[in-house]
């Protein structure tokens, strides 16, 4: 597994379809869902990135069934992004600790490549209400445990991805 991390807007995306063309058999998975128009730009922004070099498959919270369904039929599996996977499960109010004890799980049996996406959001202020505190806690300790599992760790700034582990 790789791990891309990073700011809002700092070029994970781009660094990370850029790592994942090297690889021939391409699948993607899309957790965005169009909430709003802004949301909606942002997916179709996304899909005429990566043009028709991946298989997607688009899943807004089932997505360790997706893993563990596409697993050795691709060379590699671009996740985009956990950031959005966790936002998703608080929305559909689903058990959200179970949910990515089991995606951490899953991610570390993983046959194919995974490049995974995610963001930092503990650089900033702390929120002021206690589910957005929870939310950022909850997703640096998951970068946390999948930062100890991956082989390699880029984190990306102003679009220059730095190597880190």
């Amino acid at each position: 597994m790789i791990l891309i991390t990073g700011g809002m807007k700092s070029g994970k995306s781009t660094f990370a379809l850029n790592m994942a063309l090297k690889y021939t058999k391409r699948a993607f998975l899309a957790t965005g869902v169009p909430f709003d128009e802004e949301m909606r730009l942002r997916i179709e922004k996304h899909k005429a990135e990566r043009k028709e070099l991946f298989d997607t498959f688009e899943e807004p919270v089932n997505v360790t069934e997706v893993l563990k369904n596409i697993d050795n039929n691709y060379d590699v599996i671009l996740f985009e992004c956990l950031t959005t996977y966790l936002g998703n499960l608080y929305y559909y109010q689903l058990d959200v600790q179970e949910r990515i004890d089991g995606l951490v799980d899953v991610l570390s049996n993983m046959s194919s490549d995974v490049i995974v996406v995610t963001n930092e959001v503990g650089w900033g202020i702390i929120p002021e209400n206690p589910i957005a505190r929870q939310y950022a806690e909850i997703l640096g300790k998951t970068n946390t445990r999948l930062a100890k599992l991956a082989k390699e760790v880029y984190l990306v700034v102003s679009g220059i991805g730095v190597r880190i582990k």
